[in-house]
């Protein structure tokens, strides 16, 4: 657990808070990595700045000391998370800062994976460099919920994503929803895929309105991979979701060999998990997800798989694109939950973030 061993003073918070403005700009590309940033001082002056901007590329650490040469001996490192301490495909940022010459290393938070926990800071102190931790904390765990929840409980941080009216409707009995909100409001959303490991959905969507749900942005060239949860494998062979760039993962609970088979030949991967319910088990689909890398899930789902992340307390936020009109009132709900007996059953939530997106609102709520 990190523990605050400094009195922090102005030049620290302005170089730690670049160095989060710089982690920043990894939001769309670092995955299954943490977002990282570094900043290098010497004599009051910035000698080098890095993040970490691609996965399998070089670390924050890294970019920094390339930038500051000889100007990192005798320096201060400002970094959002404890460097890391092993080899993995890149060589371990603590050893980097050490041959380096660097001074001292001020970092936001300990690193929770097992490989690093602690280990990155022991050695810099064993190399005689002064380590002081805990500036900035908050803001590093806000960085990368994903990562330090799939390090530290084995599951990934989900995301619920909805669209709606503001009488709380998604769609026109018909099924009719294109578009309820702004395109403005479409943008940002994609923006929440473009952050995203996963894209998830289930087979009634991909029945009902054959999405891609790929990432169509400038700032993101890359894919998150799609998963389908999809008991029966009732995925048909030409939707959009397969035609598109990118890995798709489509989840049966029942391995029908010929529909497998044929979405196979069409570039996805099949694989049966336990049943709950008669569709996947939800626990077991965000573990194997974990398992695999998963740091942040993307839910786009109807009323009836969003209403069970939701009933079954799997999510982490709840958000809301809430559009000004009105559908009336048999029109489909945002979420399917069972009827309540009494107000105390109730789910409590907090609105973590409200503010307008073009002609709408996005509202962000987490359990209470």
């Amino acid at each position: 657990m990190t523990v605050e061993t400094a009195v922090w003073t102005d030049a620290d918070r302005q170089a730690m808070a670049r160095a989060f403005e710089l982690a920043r700009r990894g939001q769309y590309s670092t995955d299954p990595n943490p977002r990282v940033g570094c900043v290098l001082t010497n004599g009051g002056q910035v000698v080098g700045e890095g993040w970490h901007q691609r996965a399998g590329g070089p670390h924050a650490e890294a970019h920094a000391l390339g930038v500051a040469g000889p100007a990192a001996r005798g320096s201060t490192a400002y970094v959002t998370l404890e460097p890391c301490d092993h080899h993995g495909r890149t060589p371990p940022c603590s050893q980097a800062l050490i041959d380096g010459g660097v001074a001292r290393v001020v970092y936001a938070l300990d690193d929770p994976n097992p490989l690093v926990a602690g280990q990155g800071a022991a050695r810099l102190r064993a190399a005689g460099m002064r380590v002081d931790a805990g500036l900035m904390r908050a803001e590093s765990e806000a960085l990368n919920p994903g990562f330090l929840k799939r390090m530290r409980q084995g599951l990934p941080y989900v995301r619920v994503k909805v669209a709606a009216s503001l009488d709380g409707h998604t769609a026109l009995a018909s099924g009719e929803s294109r578009w309820i909100t702004s395109r403005a409001a479409r943008a940002d959303g994609q923006r929440g895929r473009a952050m995203s490991s996963v894209v998830l959905t289930g087979v009634g969507t991909i029945l009902a309105d054959d999405p891609a749900l790929n990432v169509r942005i400038e700032e993101s060239d890359r894919q998150p991979l799609r998963v389908v949860l999809d008991s029966q494998l009732r995925t048909p062979s030409d939707s959009r979701v397969l035609q598109r760039e990118g890995r798709v993962l489509i989840l049966g609970t029942v391995d029908h060999a010929d529909r497998r088979r044929s979405l196979e030949r069409q570039g996805a991967e099949v694989v049966i998990v336990p049943a709950r319910a008669d569709r996947p088990d939800l626990v077991a689909v965000l573990r194997l997800l974990a398992e695999r890398g998963a740091n942040e899930i993307w839910v786009e789902a109807g009323a009836v798989l969003a209403g069970a992340f939701v009933r079954e307390r799997l999510f982490d936020e709840l958000v809301v694109y809430l559009a000004p009109s009105l559908l009336g009132a048999d029109a489909r709900p945002l979420l399917e939950l069972p009827v309540l007996a009494n107000l105390d059953d109730r789910i409590a939530l907090r609105f973590a973030e409200c503010r307008s997106v073009g002609d709408d609102l996005r509202i962000t709520a987490v359990v209470g």
